[in-house]
């Protein structure tokens, strides 16, 4: 029977793929005007869920009911017209439109044939304003950061009425500053019951901070639904994995003395912007070193590890790579001399979405011995090297011939590591390499990088968790807006004395 105090009933969901059973006998109850977490480890069946709750596909059983009505979405169009939104892990933004233009379409006001933009802009300012979110509805996403793009997200499906808001790992890329905004806005949006909000996360501490109710699944079903005042960390990660919290510190091995890569007074200015977005960055990266870099996402991170690998172009500096000066080679060349890259976006950067996986390992790798055959590539030795990666990290898949997007996003991001990690290059940019993994993955990613390091490969690593960026650097330069402002020793480091040097509080060497 379907009970009319809850927003969302799910009950027995089942749901199979070819090879692959999703869901079975799921029931989840989110009660109206709560913020209600879902946890579980990657593969678990926690998108799988939500794309069902969201039309994306239809279950092969169980119902769905929203405010006590059964529905049967067949599309998204469907689930947004009953009042449910989803805010995805990966933005679904037009970088080239402006905010407002990317919150509006697909549902222009107009009358007559004539768009009413004024009507649109003056309603989206009243939306920001009872959420506690300030944007300038006339800048162009692209000019955003990720803080700034989830809030057009959540606009966005604001805007098109909805009363239950689904957010896919919400504070992945976000620090701690972010964090705190969005949980404010979060909380106003289910302050008077109206809204209520779907939080799928793998950090265990701003899911017990912020919810009301948390559903574990494991396997594909429902473990149980706690309290969070009656469960901690170390609970809640042996219901979803059986283990306990990873803890990323510690090292017995010590930093070596080689230089690996020096970057030297580096300037890059990205379009026709007035001032650099990387400003005169000078650092260097030893064998055997993990170099942290931590600051709020639009800093100048992104155009760094670009500038670094080839990526675009740099108006002053020097780039080094082992004594060899490769600020003017193509992105093939540095890679040859021994470059690797795990990527800030796995969509955008990392893979190929429709390709098989043994395709996907072998991006930038195809030199690889063993890959190819003279000219031609050799698809028998690369899937046996896919099906190694496979194994080595754990990633859930059925096979080797599996197309990159039927893996849940934790899943995809263990295929990139895996395949950066098997290149045995001498320096790795890892941009946020756990993002979107559970703790049961993040250890094992975390052990292959101090394998790595301990091996004597030079780490440039950028992360949002500071937590993680704190206990794996062996040294972290703060970034604030395109400069290097401090290099701080993690020892004596916390994730609040970095905040504050990375929103520009405090500057200068600790």
């Amino acid at each position: 029977m379907m009970d009319g105090s809850y927003a969302v009933e799910l009950v027995g969901i089942g749901k199979t793929f070819p090879g692959v059973i999703a869901n079975h006998d799921i029931t989840l109850r989110v009660r109206t005007g709560t913020i209600h977490a879902i946890v579980g480890e990657n593969g678990a069946g926690k998108s799988t869920l939500m794309n069902t709750l969201y039309g994306m596909h239809q279950p092969d059983e169980g119902t769905i009911a929203v405010f006590g009505t059964e529905v049967h979405f067949k599309s998204p169009t469907d689930a947004i017209a009953a009042g449910v939104g989803m805010v995805h892990q990966h933005f679904m933004l037009a970088d080239n439109l402006t905010v407002v233009e990317n919150i509006i379409l697909g549902a222009e006001p107009a009358e007559h044939g004539v768009l009413r933009l004024g009507e649109a802009k003056k309603r989206l300012a009243e939306l920001a304003r009872s959420i506690g979110a300030h944007v300038n509805l006339d800048a162009l996403v692209a000019t955003l950061g990720v803080g700034q793009r989830q809030r057009v997200e959540i606009l966005k499906v604001l805007y098109r009425g909805a009363k239950v808001l689904i957010l896919d790992e919400p504070t992945a890329v976000l620090v701690p500053q972010e964090v705190d905004e969005l949980f404010v806005t979060l909380r106003q949006l289910v302050a008077d019951g109206s809204t209520t909000i779907i939080f799928i996360s793998h950090k265990l501490d701003e899911v017990l901070k912020i919810s009301d109710e948390i559903t574990v699944i494991r396997d594909g079903t429902t473990v149980t639904t706690v309290a969070p005042k009656d469960v901690d960390r170390r609970k809640l990660a042996e219901l979803m994995v059986g283990s306990e919290l990873p803890d990323p510190s510690g090292r017995n091995t010590i930093v070596g003395t080689k230089e690996v890569l020096r970057v030297t007074d580096l300037e890059v200015r990205a379009g026709l912007a007035d001032k650099p977005t990387v400003d005169g960055a000078s650092f260097i990266v030893h064998d055997a070193e993990v170099f942290g870099i931590a600051g709020i996402e639009g800093n100048g991170q992104f155009e760094l590890c670009e500038a670094i690998l080839g990526l675009c172009p740099i108006s002053r500096g020097q780039i080094e790579l082992n004594g060899t000066d490769m600020t003017h080679l193509s992105v093939h060349h540095r890679r040859q001399l021994g470059i690797s890259y795990i990527p800030f976006d796995r969509h955008r950067e990392g893979l190929l979405l429709e390709a098989p996986l043994w395709e996907n390992t072998m991006l930038g790798r195809e030199e690889t011995i063993g890959l190819s055959n003279g000219p031609f590539v050799s698809a028998a030795g690369a899937r046996r090297d896919c099906a190694k990666v496979i194994e080595r990290f754990g990633v859930r898949t059925p096979g080797t011939d599996v197309p990159a997007f039927a893996l849940s996003g934790g899943n995809q991001q263990k295929l990139v590591v895996g395949r950066e990690i098997s290149s045995k290059t001498d320096v790795m940019l890892a941009a946020h390499p756990t993002r979107g993994v559970d703790v049961g993955a993040q250890a094992a990613i975390w052990d292959e990088l101090r394998a790595e390091r301990d091996s004597g490969v030079g780490i440039l690593l950028i992360s949002a968790d500071l937590d993680e960026l704190i206990g794996l650097s062996d040294r972290i330069a703060v970034i604030f807006d395109g400069k290097i402002t401090a290099i701080l020793d993690p020892a004596t480091a916390t994730p609040e004395l970095l905040g504050s040097y990375m929103t520009g509080e405090v500057q200068g060497a600790s």
